[in-house]
């Protein structure tokens, strides 16, 4: 099969990733610019382009999806616990409200601490308790209690109630 001769201007840059290309493949930069014009020219080039788009925008629509779903969650979760917190919470007498508010900042000082190194092992907490009340192999969700990495917190799934116990929950 004959081939015909072209003579082309690349910019510099282009040249230079053309070549380091072909090195790293093996094969000529004809041979890769061939292939890149035929893929150009194909009548189907343009129909597997657009393929290769709409999975990556289905991809991210499934991800932006879950991401959305996650926030909802996280929403809920933070405005029943505030709501379950401001309805249970008593009162506190003006005499002990210093004595209140000094408990409270360590307490949310715990809490960020406990934050940071749950952060920093890289495992969400959500899916770590989503596992934990999934049912078992038998059916039941597990009456046991359940240590968390480190020792630090154990949780009771004894009839669907989480309650902390442990040092930092």
């Amino acid at each position: 099969m004959s081939r015909a001769r072209l003579n082309i201007f690349l910019e510099p840059d282009h040249a230079r990733r053309l070549a380091q290309l072909a090195g790293m493949k093996g094969i000529s930069k004809s041979a890769i610019i061939a292939s890149a014009l035929a893929s150009y020219l194909s009548p189907d080039g343009g129909d597997r382009r657009e393929a290769a788009i709409a999975k990556r925008l289905d991809k991210l629509t499934r991800q932006f999806d879950r991401l959305e779903r996650d926030q909802t969650i996280l929403i809920e979760t933070v405005a029943l616990f505030v709501r379950y917190t401001l309805t249970v919470n008593a009162p506190i007498p003006a005499a002990h409200q210093d004595a209140a508010r000094a408990q409270g900042r360590e307490r949310f000082q715990q809490f960020v601490d406990q934050l940071a190194r749950h952060l920093q092992r890289g495992r969400s907490l959500v899916a770590q308790v989503s596992e934990e009340i999934t049912p078992a192999a038998d059916g039941f969700f597990g009456d046991d209690l359940r240590e968390e990495e480190g020792g630090e917190a154990r949780t009771s799934l004894k009839d669907g109630n989480l309650s902390g116990e442990g040092a930092g929950a």
